[in-house]
């Protein structure tokens, strides 16, 4: 496959899904899915590209999110989705090691899978900062084994509330190791959200929450990614109790529900594999 490059710090290859960020108009709105049914749904309404939930994932297999659990169901997925035509990035947790270069093999395996993009976040399950040079090696080494892979570098600093003042210096760091954009969830101060697209010279990702900037406000501070990260799954969680709540308490489900018909999910399934079964020999039942 040919890549063109663009100029910058870091020579990046502009892949189809890389171009999504540099939209004229408007930043690249990344719905997440937790699985097939979700990705197809999303797809079939014109979203350009999709995002995998972590938590969705773990939350479905009976696993905890951020506690590299969930290695074996977010291939699965991969693999999954990849046999399909969409556009897809996945939410690897940390790489689901502390070794560069079993994160690397991991970057490998999506991309052959077919995912167009990682999310690599540097927040780790007690609740701290893997150290920046840490995960700047395990980007890195992504982009060694993967070139094409879209890695987009999170920082945990305003998710998890530490460490804060470093969040533009992190962000630099992950820049000069080859992430193609940078992540930094539970940010949503307009003035901060400003500084940082000033300071930086890759796409910034936001994850979109209810109370913050809308998508146009978020557009004109020069967000050029955002993301609905597990918003989805939850809605859905919440929708299905609700329902079956209403029912049994005697009442009609919530009025605003929507469903998709029987016939309309099972057009969401992926291709019909080629049988192999093969023919009866001439002549046998």
């Amino acid at each position: 496959m040919t890549h063109t490059f663009r100029d910058g710090p870091t020579r990046r290859p502009l892949t189809a899904f890389a171009r999504l960020h540099h939209q004229a108009a408007t930043p690249l709105l990344l719905p997440n899915a937790w699985d097939h049914a979700s990705a197809a749904a999303l797809t079939a309404q014109g979203f350009q590209a999709i995002g995998t939930t972590s938590l969705g994932v773990a939350a479905a297999a009976g696993l905890p999110d951020g506690a590299a659990a969930t290695l074996d169901a977010t291939l699965a997925l991969a693999r999954r989705l990849g046999e399909g035509s969409f556009l897809f990035t996945v939410d690897a947790e940390g790489g689901f090691s502390e070794d560069p270069e079993d994160v690397a093999r991991l970057a490998r395996e999506l991309s052959d899978a077919g995912a167009a993009g990682i999310n690599l976040e540097d927040g780790r399950p007690d609740g701290t900062l893997a150290p920046a040079e840490l995960h700047a090696a395990k980007i890195a080494a992504v982009k060694a084994s993967a070139p094409a892979l879209f890695v987009n570098a999170r920082t945990d600093t305003h998710w998890l509330g530490v460490q804060e003042e470093e969040t533009v210096a992190r962000l630099a760091v992950y820049e000069r190791a080859g992430a193609d954009g940078v992540f930094v969830p539970g940010l949503s101060d307009p003035d901060a959200i400003a500084t940082m697209t000033a300071a930086l010279t890759v796409p910034l990702n936001i994850l979109y929450t209810p109370a913050g900037p809308t998508l146009a406000e978020l557009a004109a501070l020069g967000v050029r990614r955002v993301s609905l990260g597990s918003l989805l799954y939850r809605s859905a969680l919440a929708a299905a109790v609700a329902t079956a709540t209403a029912i049994r308490d005697g009442h009609r489900p919530p009025a605003g529900l929507g469903t998709l018909s029987y016939a309309e999910v099972q057009a969401l399934g992926p291709p019909a594999r080629p049988s192999r079964r093969r023919p009866p020999r001439p002549g046998l039942p």
